[in-house]
């Protein structure tokens, strides 16, 4: 049997496409290990500053002062002692290395890094990441990055022939970090544990806690708020916490979503969510669009004449145009893939869209929270 695929009941819409969805019923829900995590148990952010070498001609130029001056520092440490003022960097960009230290990494375990342009460079395409150490938020060095950047983009030509793919300021170097200190997260025996969910709710966390009980036969698991659920460990597993956890992880949990539809005008992108309902309205929506053409034509004056000049007569044209608009109703608790089918009706586009939904909250039919990124 051919499992199906497992897919939230969301829209999400790209600037010239149609709003189009494809329901697909299932019934996977995700672990537990998935929607919580241990409380005290998180990733430690990394950070450092480094060079990245090795590009054509599209590094840091002079104007960039603490490129030269790091360049400069370096060679002095491997023994070329150069003014910073004499050094040209073209082909050397200053960057910005961050990484996230995974809970419980030991030394020599690899981290993937990421690279990102604190200068003037034009591209970091085809540069290499020399050794960079990455600090804790105390200061601690946790890991060193160095390898070639990945950056998923290119560009090619000069000036007015030219094509760039995606962004060249930023790059990641996988596997790039190596560790050197140990991940200060210690597990300790323990009669408690707490359970942090990732997006808090007390539905949501009343079931982590009924799963918890299911699993261990025992009541030990109970909402303390809508974020956490604590957990009694049992006596069998104080010594051993982690066995407790790989136990509960692969728990399955229902958790409860959120009525939410969030709307990006920079990028023309809408997502509905699947708990979205609409009171009754009707909708109708037409586009208007203002042309505004200019032509020049020349005006001479007859032939031989001494006091007439030639001049450029500009004649502006102003064409208005209204989309004709559909009148679509819709009943009380319309669901998702009816919503879809009537903005898909009404021919709306996805910036039409974003108007709608905006609308239809205004009139207090959208039954959903509408958030603006």
């Amino acid at each position: 049997m051919i499992p199906r695929i497992s897919v939230s009941t969301l829209l999400a819409a790209s600037l010239s496409a149609a709003l189009m969805i494809v329901p697909v019923e299932t019934d996977a829900q995700p672990r537990l290990k998935d929607v919580v995590t241990l409380q005290g148990v998180h990733s430690t952010p990394l950070i450092g500053y480094g060079l990245v070498a090795g590009l054509n001609k599209t590094g840091d130029r002079r104007q960039t002062l603490f490129s030269a001056q790091s360049l400069a520092n370096m060679l002095q440490k491997l023994g070329v002692v150069v003014p910073p003022g004499e050094v040209k960097i073209e082909n050397v960009a200053a960057v910005l290395v961050t990484a996230e230290l995974v809970p419980f990494a030991r030394p020599g375990a690899r981290i993937d890094v990421t690279v990102s342009s604190v200068g003037d460079a034009r591209s970091l395409q085809g540069g290499t990441l020399l050794a960079t150490a990455l600090r804790g938020p105390d200061g601690t060095i946790f890991a060193l990055a160095q390898g070639p950047l990945s950056l998923g983009g290119f560009a090619g030509g000069k000036g007015g022939n030219s094509v760039q793919v995606n962004h060249l300021t930023a790059g990641r170097v996988p596997g790039g970090g190596l560790v050197q200190t140990a991940s200060r997260v210690q597990m300790t025996p323990s009669r408690e544990i707490v359970l942090a969910l990732h997006d808090p709710d007390f539905v949501s966390a009343r079931r982590v806690a009924e799963a918890v009980n299911a699993e261990l036969r025992a009541e030990v698991a109970r909402v303390t708020d809508s974020a956490s659920v604590l957990v009694e460990v049992p006596e069998s597993y104080q010594n051993a916490v982690p066995d407790l956890m790989a136990r509960i992880e692969p728990l399955p949990v229902q958790v409860d979503e959120a009525a939410r539809v969030v709307l990006n005008e920079r990028t023309g992108t809408v997502v509905v969510g699947s708990q979205v309902r609409l009171a009754a309205a009707a909708v109708a929506h037409g586009n208007l669009s203002v042309r505004i053409t200019t032509h020049y034509d020349v005006s001479q004056p007859a032939p031989l004449s001494k006091q007439g000049q030639t001049v450029v007569v500009p004649q502006e044209r102003v064409e208005v145009d209204e989309g004709d608009a559909k009148l679509v109703a819709l009943e009380e608790g319309a669901t998702l893939l009816e919503v879809v089918r009537a903005l898909n009706a009404l021919g709306a586009t996805p910036r039409d869209i974003i108007a709608i939904m905006q609308a239809l909250k205004a009139a207090g039919a959208l039954k959903a929270e509408l958030v603006i990124i």
